[in-house]
C-alpha cells in the first residue's frame, strides 16, 4: 500500500509580522473534519483577518478560511467556522495572562501539516505596531534588498 504524497503545505499570514512585533510563538494542534483537513493538503486555506481567543480554559481561532472540499458531499465544512486549537495548559494560561494585557493579541502565523501528518498552526503573541513602526520595517526591507543586489553582482 502506497502512501499519497501531496505538495508541501506553508501558508503563512504575512500581514501579521507587518501588524504586529511578534513575542513568544506556540505550535498548536487543530480539531478540524475531514473534508477540512483533505482542503488543506491541497493548499485551499487562508489566515488573513484570522485572530484566536481563549474561553473557557481552550483556545479557539476565530475566521480562518478553508474552502469547501471539491469533493465533498453534504457532509462539507463551514468556511470560517471556529475551530479548536490543541495547546497544554500551561500554555494556555500563558496566552491567556498576555490577552488580558492591553495592545496584546493572539496572531496565527503560519499552518502547515507535520511529519506525521497533522494540521498544524504557529500563533503569536503580537503587540500592535504604530505607523512609524511599519515604516521602520519597510525601510528595513528595501536595505536588505539593495544590500542583496549589490553583493549579487560582484
Amino acid at each position: 500500500m502506497s502512501k499519497m504524497t501531496f505538495k508541501e503545505v506553508n501558508i503563512k499570514n504575512r500581514r501579521a509580522t507587518f501588524d504586529y512585533a511578534i513575542g513568544d510563538t506556540f505550535t498548536a494542534g487543530i480539531v478540524l473534519t475531514g473534508t477540512e483537513i483533505k482542503s488543506i493538503r491541497l493548499g485551499k486555506a487562508s489566515l488573513v483577518d484570522t485572530y484566536c481567543y481563549v474561553h473557557n480554559g481552550e483556545v479557539w481561532v476565530k475566521n480562518m478560511y478553508i474552502a469547501e472540499f471539491f469533493y465533498g458531499t453534504y457532509n462539507n465544512h463551514a468556511e470560517r467556522r471556529e475551530r479548536k486549537l490543541l495547546l497544554n495548559k500551561k500554555e494556555i494560561r500563558e496566552l491567556e495572562k498576555a490577552n488580558k494585557e492591553p495592545g496584546c493579541t493572539i496572531v496565527p502565523l503560519r499552518l502547515f501539516i507535520s511529519q506525521r501528518g497533522y494540521a498544524k498552526l504557529v500563533i503569536g503573541i503580537g503587540r500592535g505596531k504604530k505607523e512609524y513602526d511599519k515604516r521602520q520595517t519597510i525601510k528595513e526591507r528595501e536595505d536588505k534588498r539593495t544590500m542583496a543586489r549589490l553583493f549579487q553582482k560582484r
